[in-house]
């Protein structure tokens, strides 16, 4: 039998993001076969790791030793979509967003541009120390295969990511039919693949908006067939809510139930324009939601009520939407849009922003990979990060959360780890080559572009 392999991380600032919270000063943890084993100050540690086998130091220094991150809904897919300028006056609403921009871009796809749209946000995600991703995936011209390209992507990475491809009826019946054979093959082939235990699979849909009864109930049969947990967008813009009442005489939220598409592994996007009895049907329920601040307000659709759904016990988390992978960045706006909305600076807070981002993105991962804990907890898979962070306040386990929202950025970012493996080492990545993949990723971002002016 294999000795074990042991890997303490020693003199940092150890942070746990657990409930309760934990700060231990000149702490360490200690990693065995991919799992957080032992965690306490140095001088426990010391005691304990002695007689320890095979045993490997990585000295933090004095820097923060916290949680990795989880981003609970991305679109790897739109990364090419960075600097690209849309023709002709700017669109007017959400809807022309999609048509002029997301919808063109994800035909321009090909296998190709799907494996290197996703290296670059596993290059961004690495660096900025997000390790769990939960990605919603189009590309209408190179369905079959997709999901592939990007597992590999995310192999190669040595990340951990649940993915699923869009289904939606705006590329033809058959298209949608070829969507969600995507999403069954893809699941299938990972439960023969025993290797592949970073990886996971969904059964995604666009929005209730772009599918019809027909689809939804095939999506939703197929999901239960293979016990997948289903994601989509739910009410991100008020034309999804219009079309669902003129449509079908119900709100999005209420026809997803009537469909039995809600359930405790449903993961909903946005929920922006919902109502008291939207909340309160997902929390029956027991639905998950995700909040991507930033990408609400570059669309200008407006502001979730993610208290109104705290209150209610439903579980928000913060996802980014395909915006950069710097979860920090993601938690700063999060705390600032909802304070200048209600026009009261008591409002969300950093507490509950960490809470979103820690305990409820870990729930949500959870229903992917049940061990996940989102916390630096003994047993838990050991995602962790190293930050390079010298507060010049007190720090304890109280204001922590207000440390991370005010004094810590991704960039500070100088190790990550996943799963026990080093992918990051002093800011080199250790499993990717950015400079390559920038290069040819520029190629095929080209390629893309031209697509869409040829439309």
């Amino acid at each position: 039998m294999a000795q074990p392999e042991y890997m303490l991380i020693a003199h940092g600032t150890l942070i746990t993001m657990s409930d309760p919270n934990l700060v231990i000063d000149d702490g360490g943890l200690l990693i065995r076969n991919g799992q957080i084993a032992d965690l306490g100050t140095m001088d426990e540690l010391n005691r304990r790791c002695r007689e320890l086998p095979n045993l490997r130091t990585l000295d933090a220094a004095g820097k923060l030793i916290l949680p990795a991150n989880i981003c609970a809904h991305t679109h790897f897919y739109g990364a090419f979509a960075r600097g690209m300028a849309i023709p002709g006056e700017p669109p007017r609403n959400f809807i022309e967003v999609l048509q002029r921009l997301w919808w063109r871009l994800d035909r321009a796809l090909d296998l190709e541009g799907v494996r290197y749209s996703a290296l670059v946000c596993l290059v961004d995600a690495i660096k900025h120390g997000t390790t769990t991703l939960i990605d919603h995936h189009a590309s209408p011209e190179a369905i079959e295969g997709a999901l592939d390209a990007i597992a590999e992507a995310v192999t190669q990475a040595g990340l951990r990511a649940a993915l699923c491809y869009e289904v939606t009826d705006r590329n033809g019946l058959d298209g949608a039919k070829r969507g969600i054979q995507e999403n069954v093959r893809f699941a299938r082939s990972l439960a023969t693949q025993p290797s592949a235990h970073l990886l996971a699979a969904a059964m995604g849909i666009h929005a209730s908006f772009t599918v019809s009864d027909e689809t939804l109930d095939a999506c939703v049969e197929a999901a239960g067939q293979l016990n997948l947990p289903i994601h989509l967008h739910v009410a991100e813009d008020p034309a999804d809510e219009e079309d669902s009442r003129r449509r079908y005489g119900m709100s999005v939220v209420e026809r997803l139930d009537a469909h039995g598409a809600l359930k405790e592994d449903t993961l909903c996007a946005h929920c922006i324009h919902i109502g008291d009895r939207e909340m309160d049907l997902l929390a029956e329920r027991r639905a998950k939601v995700t909040h991507q601040p930033r990408s609400n307000m570059n669309n200008g659709v407006g502001v979730a009520r993610i208290g109104d759904m705290l209150a209610r016990g439903i579980c928000v988390g913060l996802g980014n939407d395909g915006f950069s992978n710097d979860a920090f960045a993601e938690m700063k706006v999060c705390d600032l849009l909802h304070k200048v909305h209600a026009g009261d600076p008591r409002a969300m807070g950093a507490d509950v922003v960490a809470r979103l981002a820690y305990q409820n993105n870990a729930s949500i991962a959870q229903c992917f990979w049940p061990t996940l804990s989102g916390s630096l907890t003994i047993g838990s898979p050991a995602d962790v990060i190293l930050v390079d962070y010298r507060p010049f306040t007190p720090l304890h386990a109280e204001n922590a959360p207000w440390h991370l929202l005010f004094g810590v950025h991704g960039g500070m970012v100088t190790h990550t780890l996943c799963n026990g493996r080093l992918l990051m080492a002093d800011r080199v990545l250790l499993t990717l080559d950015e400079k390559e993949i920038a290069a040819k990723a520029r190629e095929a971002a080209k390629r893309a572009w031209q697509r869409v002016a040829n439309m």
